[in-house]
Formats: C-alpha cells, sequence, structure tokens
C-alpha cells in the first residue's frame, strides 16, 4: 500500500508539498519570507490539480498565487512602509469574509457543476471558499486567518485522499497541525502587545 502510494506520488507533488511545509513554518514564525516558497510550491501545486480535475483547488492556487505576491508586499510594506503587526478582525473584515466564503462558494458550485465534469463540486467548493477568506485575512496579518484556514483544511483531507493525493492529505493534515499552533503563537505576540501597550 505506502509502496503504491509512493509510485504514484509525482515529483510536482513531492516539491510542492516540500515547500508548502517551509512556507507555513515561516508564516508560523511570524517570518514575511513565508510568501517566497508559497510561490514555489503554489506554481507547482497548480500542474497537480488541473491533472486531478480538482477545478476549485487549481482556481483556488491561481489566487493563492495573487494573494501571495500582494501577502509579501503588504507584511513587507503596508500602508506605512515597514511590516504589518498582528492585529485581531475588525467586524467590516468579519463581514467581507463571511461576503468571500458564500459568493467563492456558489460561484465556484454553479460553475463546476454545470461547466466541468468535475465528481465533488460541493466540496471542492468548499475547501475554496473558506481558504480564499483564510488567504485574504492571512494576506492582512490577521489572527483569524487561522480558523478559516483550518476549516477548509479539515473539508480538505478527506477530498485529497478520495483523489488519491495522498501526500496532499498528509500536507493538509500537517498544515492543520501548524495552523492551531500558529493560532497559539500569534495569540501570545497579540496578548504581549497588549501588556506593552498598558505598561
Amino acid at each position: 500500500m505506502m509502496q503504491d502510494i509512493l509510485q504514484q506520488t509525482t515529483w510536482a507533488e513531492w516539491f510542492g508539498v516540500l515547500f508548502s511545509v517551509v512556507q507555513v513554518l515561516l508564516a508560523r514564525k511570524n517570518n514575511s519570507n513565508n510568501y517566497l516558497f508559497g510561490i514555489a510550491g503554489i506554481l507547482l501545486t497548480l500542474y497537480v490539480m488541473i491533472v486531478s480535475r480538482l477545478y476549485a483547488e487549481f482556481t483556488l492556487n491561481l489566487y493563492y498565487l495573487v494573494m501571495s505576491v500582494y501577502g509579501w508586499i503588504y507584511w513587507k510594506f503596508g500602508k506605512q512602509h515597514k511590516e504589518t503587526a498582528i492585529s485581531s478582525t475588525t467586524i467590516p473584515e468579519k463581514l467581507i469574509s463571511a461576503g468571500i466564503v458564500v459568493a467563492t462558494f456558489g460561484i465556484f458550485w454553479f460553475f463546476l457543476t454545470h461547466y466541468t465534469d468535475s465528481d465533488v463540486p460541493i466540496w471542492d467548493s468548499l475547501v475554496s471558499a473558506f481558504a480564499w477568506a483564510g488567504m485574504w485575512l492571512m494576506a492582512r496579518r490577521k489572527i483569524e486567518n487561522w480558523i478559516l484556514l483550518n476549516i477548509s483544511n479539515i473539508i480538505s483531507i478527506p477530498l485529497m485522499i478520495h483523489k488519491d493525493l495522498y501526500l496532499y492529505a498528509v500536507l493538509t493534515a500537517f498544515l492543520f497541525i501548524v495552523a492551531v499552533s500558529a493560532y497559539m503563537e500569534w495569540r501570545k505576540i497579540l496578548n504581549q502587545k497588549k501588556v506593552d501597550a498598558y505598561s
């Protein structure tokens, strides 16, 4: 079984997963260079997703590519020409995030159901909807990004197994664990910022 999985795994999957692991570990450490590794992983993942007929995931990765470039610039320079600090999501940002989830799900579900040969339109759309919103929050360095990305991760694990993308299923499980840890790490940074502000 394990030998079959290893034989089915392409070089694009191996390197896509490797770069993605480095990216998320750097993001957990609040390192803006995470996006550079993310871009490399995304380019390889685009190829894997189109071959696997995961069209919403393919489009999601195109979005990741754009948001990674935007996020890297925003993290490095922000509006104030210096690194943007971690912060909590405001009420308007929460409403925008909810709107992204609902609109993205609706658009992808409709498109996948009517215009593609996708056999998993609902699940593919759900993974992408929560990830689109989470990535938008991550680009703005909002702590709640980890929550939305983990909702996407939970849905994605069985989807990757269904598509025989076992390495991506393992990666997604790993990303889930790192996202929990990253949320706690970012929460510590935010709490310390509050303490420093009052002292």
